[in-house]
């Protein structure tokens, strides 16, 4: 049967919107204080619509309310949750509706799909027992049929062998597969709206496509609305249609995706924008936000974002602004209810919701600034905005990489682990073949990328290198140096050439110690004089944007990108020449993301360094790399200068990673080709013949014929570039370009 859409004439009035299906309406949740003390507010006066069908995104730094908002929805907070203000299903008030009542609606009427699933899952519990479950909580179905209706929802989220999934276990899948299997959870009984939680949060690039496909899947056919919840901006202009940017626990700006990325008009979605590296730009300062949040508990008077906010006059430390309209179709502030016309909101007791037959909050283009109408009218760009720091200007006459003293180079590098079974007397029934055939190469004041899936072998080439001694097959050779031929007292002493910054700041701090004794820990292990010390220690965190008087402190006492910023200081005590960075900025919010970028940026300008930078995240990999190198099951399939790969990738795993990379332009995300890897890395602890990644190359399965096929499967390809001078190249039998 086909259906045919009639498109209405341009200029014709547009059709009404549908009612509301989720009415979110002024608010309010405090938890309790510690000892007694006052609560300490976490949403302040929220309002949200959702219409069927809709997506809206919610974005915001960590703490801004984003979470707590969706869990208050469903009735998910705990006990220490005071909760106020209406949330409304088709008309039916939720908040304050009996636990037995709300159960009946949560997997049902609203669904979750949370942020850890391992956390989610019951560990103990199969995976099929839990769809199961949940399906025969809601539908009249007998175990049978519920275990059929449950084989349906993993094939239809795209979990291969789907019956003999049922029976595996949580900790048996993958993070995209257990992922996949809590959104067939979640759309088991057609809710009539998803809230994803952070769905894609620490998962590969490959396999949040596969995910945020399935999250599309999902919408499709069960037709539900989704409440997507996340902090990358390029997820959230491809997903969403409307989106909600939340700061100090209330919706600072709402409106359509396009009109939001096109003409923000509030300085911290400006902000937010202008702070995220793009896979489609290159080279110059972010533009992060000056400072962090204040706590929730010691909120200023007026504006929680003018002590950040460049912009900021004397009348926002005065007075909050509404979230208003600033012009055109939203000219009316929002929130308001029936029980408070006067804009004041619902003050009710715990439990009691307010009504919310009002008048609902105007759709359009919203903003709680003073100044929102000024940034509607010059739509400036972030830099004219905030303050950009200025990076050494380039070398006018730059040397030549061929010239460049070579600061690392490993060829053919390999590592393997015992494979073991039993208990008490263990035996070895295998390998893992974590890395089986690396090769970089890094020259002087050179910045290398290092990219792959988790389980490519990242982590372990950087293990080996740090270890400074013989691998287990291969040669390492550090500033000339051939790692194998150093005696223990050479390798201390070239360990002040190689530092390493860790991804969790917090964990690689010893938090016993001040900040002072953490920076001069590395000299101290060199043998330097406690008067270097003294002078070096100041320098240093100068060095890296914080204050020397703060030497005494603790790292507790400092904010994640603080952290981050001591764990750098520490790691340049010793003057080194190479910094290995292992995913320096994954657990930092995107403004403070930037800062941390753009000290990198003016740190290899200023000290000459050379970096090995690793990174799932290819936006930043495109912002600061000069170099790249492609990982695939402990290969190097692909090397060459940024702009050449990026632009030009001849590996289809290069492709299929560059396409998956969201894009904060909704147009752009929209108009751009996906290429969808199936399924997730084979296990590295078979040695496999021919190519490792025929089994999910696009190019390997649209080849013609068995006899098409044989040069993959027997003959392992070896990196070749276009042409015999170039240094672009990619280990594939059928590259392109």
């Amino acid at each position: 049967m086909t259906t045919t859409v009639e498109t209405p004439p341009p200029g014709a009035p547009a059709p009404p919107p549908a009612d509301p299906l989720l009415t979110v309406r002024d608010l309010h949740v405090d938890f309790t204080g510690p000892r007694g003390s006052a609560p300490v507010p976490a949403v302040r006066g929220v309002d949200l619509t959702l219409r069927r069908g809709e997506t809206l995104g919610i974005v915001g730094e960590s703490g801004s309310g984003k979470s707590v908002t969706a869990l208050a929805v469903l009735g998910l907070l705990p006990g220490t949750a005071r909760v106020r203000g209406s949330v409304r299903l088709d008309g039916r008030e939720l908040v304050g509706l009996p636990g037995r009542e709300l159960a009946a609606v949560r997997g049902r009427r609203i669904a979750m799909v949370f942020q850890d699933p391992l956390s989610a899952f019951t560990p103990v519990y199969r995976i099929g027992d839990q769809i199961v479950e949940a399906l025969r909580i809601h539908q009249p179905l007998d175990r049978a049929a519920a275990r059929k209706r449950a084989a349906e929802l993993l094939d239809l989220v795209g979990i291969p062998a789907p019956d003999r999934a049922l029976d595996s276990f949580p900790h048996e899948f993958s993070g995209g597969m257990r992922q996949r299997a809590m959104i067939a959870m979640a759309v088991a009984n057609d809710p009539d709206v998803l809230l994803a939680d952070e769905p894609t949060t620490a998962l590969d690039v490959t396999i949040q496509a596969q995910v945020l496909d399935v999250l599309r899947t999902a919408r499709r056919e069960t037709g539900a609305a989704l409440v997507l919840v996340s902090h990358d901006l390029g997820v959230i202009a491809g997903m969403a249609d409307r989106v909600a940017v939340m700061y100090a626990g209330r919706v600072v700006e709402t409106t359509g995706v396009d009109e939001l990325f096109a003409a923000p008009r509030h300085p911290y979605t400006l902000g937010l924008i202008g702070a995220v590296p793009r896979l489609d730009g290159r080279g110059g300062p972010l533009v992060p936000i000056p400072g962090v949040p204040a706590p929730m508990a010691e909120l200023p008077a007026g504006c929680p974002f003018a002590a950040r906010c460049p912009l900021a006059e004397d009348r926002c430390r005065s007075t909050e602004p509404p979230l208003a309209g600033t012009g055109g179709p939203a000219t009316a502030v929002a929130g308001r209810t029936a029980g408070a016309a006067d804009g004041t909101g619902v003050d009710g007791v715990d439990g009691a919701a307010g009504e919310a037959d009002g008048p609902a909050p105007v759709e359009g283009h919203l903003a709680a600034c003073v100044r929102a109408g000024e940034l509607a009218e010059r739509r400036p760009a972030p830099a004219e905005v905030y303050p950009v720091p200025a990076l050494p200007p380039p070398a006018a006459d730059p040397v030549p990489r061929e010239e460049r003293a070579p600061v690392l180079d490993v060829t053919g590098l390999t590592k393997t682990f015992p494979l073991l079974k039993g208990t008490v007397f263990k035996r070895r029934i295998g390998s893992v073949y974590a890395v089986d055939g690396v090769d970089l190469s890094i020259r002087a004041g050179e910045t290398l990328g290092l990219v792959g899936e988790s389980g490519s072998g990242k982590s372990t080439t950087l293990f080996e290198l740090l270890r400074l001694a013989a691998p287990e097959s291969g040669r390492i050779e550090l500033l000339g140096r051939d790692a194998a031929g150093l005696s223990r007292a050479e390798a201390h002493r070239m360990r002040a050439r190689l530092q390493i910054v860790f991804q969790d700041p917090m964990a690689s701090l010893d938090p016993r110690m001040p900040v002072g004794d953490i920076v001069a820990e590395p000299l101290r292990a060199q043998r330097a004089s406690g008067g270097e010390i003294a002078g070096r220690v100041p320098e240093l965190l100068r060095q890296v944007g914080l204050d020397p008087a703060h030497a005494v402190r603790y790292p507790h006492q400092f904010s994640g990108g603080q952290r981050q910023r001591i764990s750098i200081a520490r790691a340049l005590a010793v003057r080194p020449k190479l910094l290995v960075l292992d995913e320096p900025v994954s657990a930092l919010d995107v403004s403070i993301q930037a800062g941390v970028l753009n000290l990198l940026q003016a740190l290899k300008a200023e000290l000459g360094l050379s970096y090995l930078f690793v990174s799932h995240d290819l936006s930043v990999i495109r912002h600061l790399a000069d170099r790249v190198s492609v990982m695939y099951l402990g290969r190097t399939v692909e090397e060459g200068e940024v702009s050449a790969v990026f632009d030009r990738p001849r590996h289809p795993y290069t492709r299929a990673l560059l396409s998956a990379v969201p894009l904060p332009d909704p147009a752009a995300e929209r108009a751009r080709a996906r290429i969808l890897l199936a399924g997730d890395p084979p296990s590295p602890t078979a040695r496999r013949t021919g190519c490792a990644f025929r089994t999910r190359c696009p190019v390997y399965a649209r080849l013609g014929g068995p006899a098409a096929r044989t040069r993959c499967e027997t003959e392992a390809p070896l990196p070749t570039g276009p042409a015999p001078d170039t240094d672009h190249r990619a280990a594939c039998h059928f590259p392109e370009g």
